[in-house]
């Protein structure tokens, strides 16, 4: 009864911090797989974003004054407040999200790694630190130190509500920002629940704020004088929010979609490679920026593969039943896409040895295998983001490698075989790749996350990721009056003929 009572004082506390100026609409958030209400949340216009971005700014001195110890112990404390109440979270996640509950734990449970590594490793990475002032400025004490922004807004997506804002969320928060939050339209409830838990730790500011809403609110929060965004979405939208944050020279980390490829060698585990092939291809609906929706096997293993694949494919089923391998799709407009993308493949003269257009059934699409598929065809140049892949056939991995390379997107990427696969791997453009395994990176909270070209740019995770959510301070502080003196209009001409003696020395060898 009291942890119910703390529960019901502090939603209402996020409320009110959140909910403060007039909000002049409201939204529901839905079961996908039943239609069931999850909740109703308040579509904030631009005032009410204007007014919680206000107050987090108010908080952003306390919380930075905080230092990196009690940060830390802050945010250890919230991580630990998540994990204690895994089953409650997975259980929503479930529910708003239509995710299986083991996936929703797992997803938690690497989003909680990647709080603890933020929180444990900010100090190191950020605090002030001495610098080698070098040949010209041996007079000069130098030091560099990694400065919080202030406020930094952070808009999430749906298809992992969890893991995914948590890498700009926790490492900004630990770098000594105070953040605002707007979670997908979709998963709000998720959002919600994630700043709750931080309130409970951190009850004396609104440090961690939540806004909801759609596209408007997003939109609002760009201008609303935050010092950066943090943006996971679709390159699309991702254009979008650059160009608003444009207006006023507020930077952007954006995360965008990805069409990500495996590339199976001649000397690859062909039956591991298959089933990474499958998870990658298939979990959580297919609904994953870096999950693999391209094949490219070697002629060698090519039929091998394809067997493999399609024989574990078949046994793979969605369903809202808790024994499911995967849920709905979260969105209408996500089954519209696939559907698309299946009947373009075909359509061009591709065969679907697992699935077909009959595998588009709202809100689930069961597995769909392509093959024969032209790289034209929309299923291989567009993000799908369904349970679909498509497999092709190439000479070898030096092709292989050059098929991958053609896309415009480049996030994730996997190799499978022995003597060349690392190697592959570096050639792949990517901001990733994993060698026998997919996702792998993902799990490593000490890796930089993030893509290149119509993947985005900036990296959460990492040593990287807590320097995104900073501003880099330099100092120099004179030690004693240098012998040659340059910066003077007082200097004397045998001091420049010195320096140039000097350097000369130490550059000019061959």
């Amino acid at each position: 009864m009291a942890a119910a009572a703390t529960s019901a004082a502090v939603s209402t506390a996020v409320s009110e911090m959140t909910f403060g100026a007039r909000i002049p609409d409201f939204f529901d958030s839905l079961d996908p797989a039943t239609g069931d209400l999850v909740g109703s949340f308040a579509v904030h216009d631009d005032d009410a974003v204007r007014a919680v971005v206000a107050d987090a700014r108010r908080a952003a001195q306390w919380w930075a004054d905080l230092g990196f110890p009690g940060r830390e112990r802050r945010l250890k404390a919230w991580k630990s407040a998540i994990i204690r109440r895994v089953d409650d979270l997975a259980e929503l996640m479930h529910r708003e999200g239509g995710k299986p509950v083991a996936d929703g734990t797992l997803e938690i449970v690497l989003a909680v790694e990647q709080i603890g590594w933020a929180a444990g490793h900010a100090a190191k990475v950020l605090e002030r630190r001495r610098v080698r002032p070098g040949l010209l400025m041996p007079n000069q004490a130098a030091t560099v130190e990694y400065q919080p922004y202030g406020v930094v807004g952070v808009i999430g997506p749906w298809n992992y509500p969890v893991y995914t804002p948590m890498g700009s969320l926790a490492y900004a928060l630990a770098a000594g920002n105070a953040v605002v939050f707007k979670p997908s339209p979709y998963t709000p409830a998720v959002g919600r629940w994630l700043v709750e838990r931080f309130a409970e730790v951190v009850p004396e500011h609104t440090v961690l704020s939540l806004v909801t809403g759609d596209a408007d609110t997003g939109t609002a929060l760009c201008r609303a004088g935050v010092d950066k965004l943090a943006f996971t979405g679709s390159t699309a939208t991702a254009k979008k929010v650059m160009a608003v944050c444009a207006e006023t020279l507020t930077p952007v980390l954006l995360e965008c979609g990805g069409k990500d490829a495996l590339v199976v060698d001649s000397d690859a585990d062909v039956g591991a490679a298959a089933d990474a092939a499958l998870w990658g291809a298939m979990s959580n609906s297919g609904q994953t920026c870096i999950g693999i929706e391209r094949v490219y096997a070697v002629d060698a293993v090519y039929d091998e593969f394809v067997r493999a694949l399609a024989d574990r494919a078949r046994h793979v089923r969605p369903g809202p039943e808790r024994g499911a391998d995967y849920g709905p799709m979260t969105t209408p407009q996500q089954l519209d896409v696939v559907r698309r993308h299946v009947d373009d493949a075909l359509a061009r003269g591709g065969r679907a040895v697992v699935g077909g257009p009959g595998s588009v059934r709202p809100p689930y699409v069961d597995p769909v295998v392509l093959v024969d598929v032209p790289e034209e065809s929309a299923a291989v140049t567009e993000e799908t983001f369904g349970p679909t892949v498509t497999v092709t056939r190439v000479r070898d991995a030096d092709e292989a490698v050059d098929r991958v390379n053609a896309s415009r997107y480049g996030l994730g990427a996997a190799v499978f075989g022995q003597a060349r696969a690392v190697e592959i791997a570096h050639r792949v453009r990517s901001g990733m790749a994993s060698v026998n395994s997919v996702i792998a990176f993902a799990a490593v909270p000490a890796l930089p996350f993030g893509g290149v070209g119509d993947s985005g740019f900036g990296r959460v995770h990492g040593a990287d990721g807590l320097r995104e959510f900073t501003r880099p301070k330099s100092v120099t502080r004179q030690r004693f009056t240098p012998p040659l003196r340059l910066t003077t209009f007082r200097r004397r001409p045998l001091a420049v003929k010195a320096t140039v003696g000097l350097v000369r020395l130490v550059h000019g060898r061959r």
